[in-house]
């Protein structure tokens, strides 16, 4: 005897509900699970923890800062939905030969007043350029912000042009101390941590956001679509153009680390140290 076949016709709505009923939910995969586990690893958020109610007490500036994916310019792919009357077709291969310039935004976000300061090189990511992005933010706002600083704080991952174990960071973070006349206080994240990196989550998310589908065609439309971003809790960010050359494989000067003023704690010290700008009166060779 042959079995017969039933056929039930749901409606979505019933789905939905079994789906919820059976703990079914649509999900998306979340980058959470660490590569490697690193030894001190919840000790140095402690301390960078500490180190920020410290500064935030004093109203001294808490940033952090970090350089965002490479953008090439000219007709590439980049994802992202926009209305159209048109069909947007772009090369079918991302060949960066093809590209007609390069943007390396370099990003600062000020912790403490919810302002995003974004720097587009159009050169190299160095930690030259990373430092002179540090600068333009400070002689043009962070010094009239907070007038009566006494010393910076930076939060920053290890790697990249802000690296932790290149002396040629520090030795352009000595510079950037003399020149400016103030104390930078760096704390790294762990490896594997940079996720972590306030500005991962509080500016550079809503920037991807301002600038998804559109083709970069110039260095101006970049700017004046980041210059769009903004959040309901009032995020606002400021763009500036650093059109310098920068040059790769720099070596840190022999003397560096005979004369350097940089004060390593006595804990975790791979990834907190102070750099002491000279003394008032002294000036910079």
């Amino acid at each position: 005897m042959l079995e017969k076949h039933h056929q039930v016709r749901v409606s979505k709505s019933v789905v939905r509900k079994l789906l919820e009923k059976h703990h079914y939910r649509r999900r998306k995969a979340q980058k959470k699970k660490t590569q490697q586990t690193v030894a001190h690893r919840d000790a140095q958020f402690t301390k960078i923890s500490a180190l920020r109610a410290e500064f935030q007490a004093v109203g001294n500036p808490i940033i952090s800062f970090d350089t965002k994916k490479k953008e090439y310019l000219g007709n590439f792919y980049r994802d992202g939905h926009l209305y159209t009357r048109e069909t947007l077709q772009t090369y079918d291969h991302d060949f960066t030969s093809n590209a007609e310039g390069i943007i390396i935004p370099h990003g600062i976000y000020d912790l403490q007043h919810n302002i995003g300061y974004l720097h587009l090189g159009i050169s190299k990511d160095t930690s030259e350029f990373a430092c002179d992005c540090i600068r333009s933010w400070w002689n043009q706002y962070g010094r009239w912000i907070y007038p009566q600083a006494t010393a910076i704080l930076a939060l920053c991952d290890g790697g990249g042009s802000n690296n932790t174990h290149f002396y040629i960071f520090k030795e352009d973070l000595q510079k950037l101390a003399d020149e400016l006349g103030i104390e930078i206080r760096m704390a790294h994240y762990p490896p594997y941590c940079s996720k972590y990196n306030p500005i991962e989550h509080r500016l550079f998310p809503h920037v991807t956001r301002a600038c998804q589908g559109v083709i970069f065609t110039s260095v101006a439309l970049v700017k004046a679509l980041i210059k769009k971003t903004k959040t309901s809790t009032g995020l606002k960010v400021i763009v500036e153009i650093i059109e310098k050359t920068y040059q790769t494989g720099r070596k840190v000067a022999e003397d560096f680390k005979l004369n350097m003023r940089i004060v390593f704690d006595d804990h975790l010290p791979q990834w907190n140290y102070r750099v002491i700008p000279l003394p008032v009166g002294e000036h910079v060779v």
